[in-house]
């Protein structure tokens, strides 16, 4: 990209390389080791003229959420937890009841959607992963296997399904073509009626160098300023701002065609200016920290091995595959890594070659310690492994810097 993916600014500014990587959820088959897979540049750059982080490189939408897509939301109980909260207080807060429509934007397996059909909500999932969707429709969620943008939009607005609340959780980030998947949601939403997005924060991830959160899936990373320039663009409105603690650091935004934004707005917007958000040097010295928890946890993992230590890494996760690839640790270092989600089991984290096996593992081989790769589901993790952690093992977290547990 040489223009910005939201204002079109030609003033782009990288402040992060992270070298070539292997696509982050792009996990191989057995058959599939012999051969070398694509790797693509990643690095970051901020526009100057809305305040947007993003990366450079758009790999094709079809080759990272197709046949082979691994990622279903059901596996994690916190983000069930999540997104069951999240739809109680919509039903309240909107009174949605059986005449309403609520529609997801990347709706997965239905982990979300299944609350509101509990309830007797209509639904409709818009998701282009054929796994998860195949996932969704067995639970009884009507799903369309497409990717969503103005287009679809209005299509399904001229069939008269234009929706009450629109979810898009975690997937602006990684849309190609941000303006017209916004433009979408201005379509398809009703004139009183609300879009609940959910981004990761770029504050949270610049403040604790949370690096291994950006890979090619993930295209933009916003702030409350960027954001509220991106609505206006095609005339919604940021109306409320909550913070999130879920995936290191989110917001959940209140958007709608209406303005009736609530102090939350200006007190975001206010705080991001102080703290120099929407500038370019705020993201100056990432470059610097991201390479010191590189360095502290090669050090830390090779000392272990050194005094005979035996170690492996629980959660195949995206951001697992970029900070192994970024810092190295490949079989001399680890093991395995452990995933409760069968769909990744049998199969290699790309780059690393790292094998991918069930979670029963852990305790037949007993390390001495686990590497926690999504540490942003780090009590869920150690909760899980209590077995693990009463026999002796302990846990290490990478980020935001390098511990034992």
């Amino acid at each position: 990209m040489t223009r910005c993916r939201s204002c079109g600014g030609q003033d782009l500014r990288v402040f992060l390389s992270l070298g070539n990587m292997p696509l982050s959820d792009g996990l191989l088959a057995p058959d599939e080791l012999e051969r070398e897979e694509p790797r693509y540049p990643l690095d970051v750059a901020f526009c100057p003229d809305c305040a947007l982080a993003q990366i450079l490189e758009t790999v094709p939408p079809e080759r990272l959420f197709g046949a082979d897509y691994p990622y279903f939301s059901s596996f994690t109980d916190a983000l069930l937890k999540h997104s069951a909260a999240n739809v109680a207080a919509r039903i309240e807060e909107r009174r949605l009841d059986t005449g309403s429509l609520v529609i997801e934007l990347a709706s997965n397996d239905g982990y979300l959607l299944q609350y509101y059909r509990e309830r007797g909500i209509p639904v409709l999932g818009i998701d282009p992963a054929p796994g998860p969707v195949a996932a969704a429709r067995a639970r009884g969620i009507e799903t369309l296997e497409a990717f969503f943008g103005d287009e679809l939009a209005k299509r399904l607005a001229a069939e008269g399904r234009r929706a009450d609340v629109i979810h898009a959780n975690n997937v602006l980030a990684h849309v190609a073509d941000t303006n017209g998947f916004v433009a979408g949601i201005g379509t398809l939403l009703k004139e009183d009626g609300v879009a609940v997005i959910e981004v990761p924060y770029v504050k949270e991830l610049i403040d604790h160098g949370e690096f291994d959160t950006i890979y090619h899936e993930h295209l933009c990373y916003f702030s409350v300023t960027a954001l509220a320039r991106l609505f206006q663009r095609h005339g919604l409105t940021l109306n409320g701002v909550e913070p999130l603690t879920i995936h290191g650091g989110s917001l959940r935004l209140f958007v709608g065609k209406r303005e009736r934004a609530d102090r939350s707005v200006a007190d975001h917007l206010q705080a991001e200016r102080r703290a120099g958000v929407d500038r370019l040097e705020y993201y100056a010295g990432f470059s610097e920290r991201v390479g010191r928890i590189r360095r502290e946890l090669v050090a830390l993992l090779g000392r272990l091995k050194r005094e005979g230590a035996r170690v492996a890494g629980y959660g195949a996760a995206a951001k697992g595959t970029i900070l192994l690839n970024f810092a190295g640790i490949g079989r001399e270092v680890l093991e395995f890594v452990a995933d409760r989600n069968v769909h990744k089991q049998g199969r290699y984290i790309p780059g690393v070659r790292l094998p991918i096996v069930s979670p029963q593992r852990i305790l037949e081989a007993q390390p001495d310690y686990l590497l926690i790769l999504p540490w942003n589901f780090k009590e869920e993790i150690m909760q899980q492994q209590a077995e693990f952690q009463r026999r002796g093992g302990r846990f290490i977290v990478p980020v935001p810097a390098p511990l034992v547990l």
